[in-house]
C-alpha cells in the first residue's frame, strides 16, 4: 500500500519524538528528514515560532523543502536546520536513502571522544547492532557544524554506503531506505555505543564473540528489524504521551 505524503510527514514527526524519548536527541537539537518520492524534495523537521523541542515535535514542524533547503512551505515562519546539508547532500548523492537522521546520543559522543573501539562484543542480544560493529562504523573526525555542502562532502566520503556514521565530538548521522529503517538503525547504534561505554566503565576488556557464534546469528530481515521494532516504539510513545 502506497504511503501518502501526509503519512510520510507524520512519520518524520514520530521519529523525532521516538528519538527524543530514547535519549538520542535533547532540547531543540537533532532533526529527521524523509525523501518525497519522485521529487528532489524532502520533509524535514524545522523550527517555528511555537518551537518546544524535539520531544514535542508536531506535524506542523515538518516542512517541505528542496535538497538545498528552499521551499514556499516554510511560509517565512519556519527555519530549516543549520545542518541541513547533512540531509540534502546525502539525498543528492545516495538515491537509495529515503530518510536521514542527525542526532546527539551521549554514549556515542563519549565513546567517540575517548576513542572507544566499537567491536562485536555481544551477539544474540542485539544482532543488528553486532553487525554494525562487525562491518565497521565509519568515524568522521571533525566536530564542526555541517552548515555548507562543502563541509558535508568529507562526511559523506567517510560514511560511504554505510547507514551509520559516528561524528567525533558531535553526534551521529543515520540513514535508511525508510523512516522506520533509519530510526531503528540509529537506535541500534545507540545500543552498541551504550554497551561499549558500560563495559569500558568496568575496567575490563571484553572479547569479541567468536566467528563460530557469528555464523549462527541469522539475518532477521527488515520485517523484524524495522517494521515490528518501529511499531513497538510507536506504541511506547503513544503510552508515554497519554
Amino acid at each position: 500500500m502506497t504511503e501518502t505524503l501526509e503519512e510520510l510527514r507524520e512519520k518524520v514527526a514520530l521519529s523525532c519524538r521516538i528519538l527524543a524519548m530514547e535519549g538520542l536527541v535533547d532540547e531543540t537539537l537533532g532533526h529527521v528528514s524523509a525523501r518525497i518520492p519522485g521529487t528532489n524534495e524532502m520533509w524535514i523537521r524545522c523550527r517555528g515560532e511555537e518551537e518546544n523541542g524535539v520531544r514535542y515535535t508536531t506535524v506542523d514542524a515538518i516542512r517541505r523543502v528542496d535538497f538545498d533547503g528552499n521551499g514556499e512551505d516554510l511560509q517565512g515562519i519556519y527555519q530549516v536546520p543549520k545542518e541541513l546539508p547533512i540531509h540534502g547532500e546525502v539525498m543528492k548523492s545516495r538515491p537509495e536513502v529515503g530518510c536521514v537522521i542527525h542526532a546527539h546520543p551521549p554514549a556515542a559522543l563519549i565513546g567517540g571522544i575517548t576513542n572507544l573501539p566499537l567491536r562485536p562484543i555481544f551477539g544474540a542480544f542485539n544482532i543488528p547492532a553486532m553487525r554494525m560493529a562487525l562491518e565497521g562504523v565509519p568515524i568522521f573526525q571533525r566536530s564542526y557544524l555541517v552548515t555548507r555542502p562543502e563541509l558535508a562532502a568529507p562526511l559523506l566520503e567517510e560514511m560511504g554506503d554505510k547507514h551509520i556514521c559516528l561524528m567525533k565530538g558531535h553526534g551521529i548521522t543515520a540513514t535508511g531506505a525508510t523512516i522506520e529503517e533509519a530510526t531503528i538503525n540509529a537506535l541500534n547504534f545507540n545500543t552498541l555505543a551504550k554497551i561499549t561505554l558500560e563495559v569500558a566503565k568496568t575496567g575490563r576488556e571484553a572479547e569479541s564473540i567468536s566467528e563460530e557464534d557469528i555464523r549462527e546469528l541469522p539475518d532477521l530481515g527488515t520485517k523484524f528489524n524495522a517494521k515490528w521494532v518501529w511499531r513497538y516504539y510507536v506504541k511506547k510513545l503513544q503510552e508515554a504521551e497519554k
